[in-house]
């Protein structure tokens, strides 16, 4: 939900350093233009002033020199008088003789002030590349500003969405067992539910509980590992044990769903700096989506290369619109809807503690050698 600093200040340096280049361009032209056309007409109508202009090689600072030169028939007649000195003397980079025919005269005024014109607007025509960038610097500064704001509100109500979206599946989803925990309790509590029949309804009662029980677990794991001051407690352990512990742990459950588990990891140490607990609980949730999803009768590849954890299975393909969105909480397929399917939480719990530790979870619809789709956790050594 914050602005990317640091992409913003690398935005903003680049777009500085273009600019910088071009107004560096533009004042060279400018100069070439001075030098060969500029100076040479200035030079002819300032000899009708009798004014020798000794030039120090900087363009802005001969044309502020004969602006200031100017300027002084603006001040008071003695302290006009000693600018007039300084400047005679070649202090200022300009030598000044009057003319007699004009000193004093109505006509040197007018052709004087004419010069004074002159000479700004010169000035104005040198300084504009500077004032032109830095007037479209600012543009492009606040354009960016608005940009990033409009994202961020935009952003924003995505997440609101969401947040309602989120609240509304809890919602749906402790309703469903209440609703039947609720009835199922009402009737045998009333004496209306057979002898015969009373302990399949504990039976329901009892699967809804801990339906409502693992959904709730899940939803506080997420919560928690959005909390702020939630941090990991990180320990050099051995990634390849870890995966074959997690998958040894659901490995009678596959068995019951008749699906074979293909395990590829080396039997060398994989040294990574983890949270055990956590990484544990993200490659667990991989392999029960995969036991949930998976073809009964079908396989499940369990591999770990080079720091990659790879869960493919050979099920339903997941769509594309679906696989957008698949690692939002409670985001479900419209089939997985139903008591058997899952919260919708599993994958972006997974995706979040690996995010923490600096890594990447991706689906692979490409993986090939037989699996439809692939969930892989991509770290990075330490």
């Amino acid at each position: 939900m914050r602005i990317n600093k640091q992409d913003l200040r690398w935005y903003l340096i680049r777009r500085f350093l273009i600019l910088m280049v071009v107004m560096y361009l533009c004042g060279e032209l400018l100069n070439l233009f001075f030098s060969v056309a500029g100076f040479p007409l200035l030079y002819r109508l300032l000899s009708y002033l009798d004014i020798r202009f000794v030039s120090d090689g900087s363009v802005i600072a001969d044309l502020l020199h004969l602006l200031c030169y100017f300027l002084t028939d603006f001040l008071p007649g003695e302290l006009a008088e000693w600018a007039r000195q300084r400047m005679d003397s070649g202090a200022w980079g300009i030598q000044i003789s009057l003319s007699a025919s004009y000193a004093g005269g109505i006509s040197e005024r007018f052709l004087r002030f004419g010069m004074f014109c002159v000479v700004l607007f010169l000035l104005e025509l040198r300084m504009a590349p500077y004032v032109v960038g830095g007037f479209f610097y600012c543009r492009m500064v606040a354009g960016k500003m608005k940009e990033l704001l409009e994202e961020e509100k935009e952003q924003q109500q995505a997440f609101e969405r969401r947040r309602n979206l989120l609240l509304s599946d809890i919602a749906h989803d402790i309703k469903t067992p209440i609703t039947t925990i609720c009835g199922y309790s009402r009737a045998l509590s009333e004496g209306l539910v057979a002898e015969e029949k009373r302990q399949s309804y504990l039976d329901v009662i009892y699967q809804k509980s801990l339906r409502m029980n693992e959904l709730l677990t899940l939803l506080f794991e997420y919560v928690k590992l959005d909390s702020e001051g939630f941090t990991l407690h990180k320990e050099r352990g051995d990634l390849a044990e870890l995966v074959r512990k997690m998958t040894a742990f659901l490995y009678t459950d596959f068995e019951d769903k008749n699906i074979t588990v293909v395990t590829e990891i080396s039997e060398e140490d994989a040294a990574y700096e983890m949270d055990a607990l956590q990484l544990g609980r993200a490659i667990t949730n991989l392999l029960t989506n995969a036991l949930r999803y998976g073809r009964k009768g079908g396989r499940v590849l369990v591999r770990l290369n080079d720091y990659e954890i790879t869960v493919a299975d050979d099920g339903e393909p997941i769509s594309p619109a679906f696989a957008e969105r698949i690692f939002d909480p409670f985001t479900r397929e419209d089939r997985a809807r139903t008591s058997e399917g899952g919260s919708g939480l599993g994958l972006g719990i997974a995706k979040k503690i690996v995010e923490m530790h600096g890594g990447k979870l991706v689906l692979n619809q490409n993986f090939g050698e037989g699996y439809t789709k692939a969930f892989q956790i991509r770290l990075y050594e330490g």
